[in-house]
């Protein structure tokens, strides 16, 4: 299934762009306003309005090039941050298996010493029987 090109008007500086792209006009909407806020930003900055435009886009461009790369910082970050929390999923769940199939070995061995008490439990009424019985025939 192929994506479908998406155009939407957008404001700009106060000004009118037609932007396109296979996202969703709700993006490209993000889009603008971000740039919208950037330049709003700017604009509050003591002697941004007194560069000439060269300088103010160079500035523009530095800016957003600086957000892109915090933000890629962060998501390596976050990325750091999952695969540790994956290894450490994955080293309790070895842990978890590992205690389980301890349970189960102490569970076999439980029930084999039960059956042994219980075995011997039955010799030593067999025994006394016994013993009963000789010292009947005894007397």
């Amino acid at each position: 299934m192929a994506a479908t090109k998406t155009s939407a008007e957008v404001i700009i500086d106060g000004k009118v762009y037609t932007l396109s792209g296979y996202e969703s006009e709700e993006y490209l909407q993000r889009i603008a306003s971000y740039l919208n806020a950037k330049m709003s930003e700017f604009s509050n900055l003591q002697g941004y309005t007194k560069l000439n435009s060269d300088y103010k886009s160079v500035l523009m461009q530095i800016n957003i090039a600086d957000d892109y790369f915090r933000a890629q910082k962060s998501a390596d970050e976050l990325r750091r941050e999952m695969a540790a929390k994956e290894k450490d999923l994955y080293d309790i769940k070895h842990e978890l298996i590992s205690t389980q199939m301890k349970l189960d070995n102490n569970e076999r061995t439980l029930k084999a010493l039960r059956d042994e008490n219980d075995e011997n439990a039955k010799k030593i009424i067999r025994l006394e029987t016994e013993l009963k019985t000789r010292g009947e025939h005894k007397g």
